[in-house]
């Protein structure tokens, strides 16, 4: 056999099994954890129709009193408890104030007190979970013990309390309601960071002497964010129902200030014969508290390592 020098060309070779179109559809540019997530998001019909009404009602807070033509605390005796009509959309209640201005102002109220109350439960937890999951050994065990002692402690209870020394409000119901609501998230948090701890990655950072706050910063808490974000979208619902709940019993909202839940509990006095004060601020509450509970839903899913393609 000759030795020949053989010469090797681009038409001597064929692709199998793709061709050049396919093997660029193939190819997809790199995208990050939060880029996928958000794509993800986006592919929830759910989880952005309750994402848009959210916005919406946001917004109406925030706007409607202002364009509003009736306020909220204006009092047209001559037509109390009258229905809908054109220029009072959702009616006038037993007071012959306009329940349309009032639900966007109440909604001010109940969206308030979810969001500085998920605010506050989210820092405290993930404070107190981080520190006590860092550190281990006995910090940990005393931690949790506080953690199961105000566990035990019925909410009521400290709504009670917290009347009684700094009487009832908003500031009082807040404070009453972020005492305990924190130890949940807390409790995830330890658990998150016990499994974080044991990872290679992290002891190897600790062998380096990598200072605590950058192993928090860097290593920690991008892992455990996608957790928080999801918990927090569950807690706010909570809150709201829990200041609903507070201000149907005469615990939580009082006049001249109202509420979703203020709103509710006057409403059910005029139920059998003018359902429409009831029905409105009802409605609101339930819709936003499941537009909540349906975005949590697609959070999770959208954040769930396990369901990426």
């Amino acid at each position: 056999m000759d030795n020949q020098n053989i010469v090797l060309t681009k038409e001597m070779f064929a692709r199998v099994g793709v061709n050049e179109q396919q093997s660029e559809k193939v190819a997809r540019p790199s995208i990050s954890y939060w880029q996928d997530a958000w794509r993800r998001l986006k592919q929830n019909k759910v989880a952005m129709i309750s994402m848009g009404f959210l916005i919406f009602v946001i917004l109406m807070c925030i706007f409607a009193p202002y364009i509003y033509p009736h306020s909220y605390d204006e009092q047209n005796l001559a037509y109390t408890n009258q229905g809908s009509t054109v220029h009072h959309i959702f009616g006038l209640d037993d007071l012959g104030r306009d329940i349309f201005a009032r639900i966007w102002v109440g909604g001010r109220v109940s969206l308030s007190i979810g969001l500085i109350g998920a605010v506050i439960s989210l820092v405290v937890g993930v404070i107190y979970g981080g520190i006590s999951g860092y550190f281990g050994g006995v910090i940990d065990d005393v931690m949790m013990r506080i953690v199961e002692v105000l566990v035990g402690i019925p909410y009521m209870v400290v709504v009670i309390l917290v009347s009684i020394v700094l009487g009832k409000g908003m500031v009082s119901l807040i404070i009453a309601l972020c005492i305990t609501s924190w130890t949940g998230l807390a409790r995830l948090v330890r658990g998150q960071v016990l499994n974080l701890m044991e990872c290679e990655y992290i002891l190897a950072a600790k062998a380096l002497g990598t200072p605590i706050y950058k192993i928090i910063s860097k290593h920690l808490l991008p892992n455990i964010l996608s957790i928080i974000i999801v918990n927090t979208t569950f807690t706010i619902p909570g809150f709201i129902f829990s200041e609903a709940f507070l201000s149907f019993i005469g615990m939580g909202i009082q006049p001249p200030n109202t509420s979703w839940g203020a709103m509710a509990a006057l409403g059910q006095q005029q139920m059998s014969y003018y359902p429409h004060e009831l029905l409105f601020p009802a409605a609101a509450i339930s819709l936003t508290m499941l537009a909540f509970n349906l975005l949590g839903d697609g959070l999770r899913d959208a954040f769930d390592p396990k369901l990426r393609q």
